[in-house]
């Protein structure tokens, strides 16, 4: 495989275009990968759902579009971002027993912990912000 895979589409910043984003991102693993872990996938797709729900709900239209992008670094570092317009960065707001949102940055971040990846935030040109993941990849043995 190459060195350097990079994959992104462009998105409206509405509901529809979080699973749109999750198919996807889960329609270019399997073909960079396929017979990747299933468990990792999983992962990745929950992380995408997390990343794209946060740049729709919490931009409150600032940002008329997101963009994810999938790089994959010589079969072993799989990296997913979510970029946004808005100049607001997430922050992990306290878990309160009775609070039904303000969960996806800790479940986005223990998910890239647990899989032995991180979670960063880096601004980007145009004053947004982009969240990225970086996890551990093992693309199947050729057989």
């Amino acid at each position: 495989m190459a060195d350097h895979q990079h994959a992104c589409v462009t998105l409206p910043s509405t509901p529809a275009s979080v699973p749109e984003a999750r198919r996807y991102v889960t329609g270019v693993l399997a073909e960079w990968g396929p017979g990747a872990d299933p468990a990792t996938v999983d992962s990745v797709r929950l992380i995408v759902s997390e990343l794209a729900t946060n740049a729709v709900q919490h931009t409150r239209g600032q940002s008329p579009t997101f963009t994810v992008d999938v790089h994959l670094e010589r079969d072993e570092r799989l990296c997913v971002g979510v970029t946004d317009s808005h100049p607001r960065w997430p922050r992990r707001l306290p878990a309160a027993v009775q609070q039904d949102n303000g969960r996806g940055l800790s479940i986005i971040r223990a998910l890239a912990v647990e899989s032995g990846g991180r979670l960063s935030v880096v601004p980007t040109e145009e004053g947004g912000k982009t969240v990225w993941i970086a996890l551990p990849w093992q693309a199947p043995a050729p057989t």
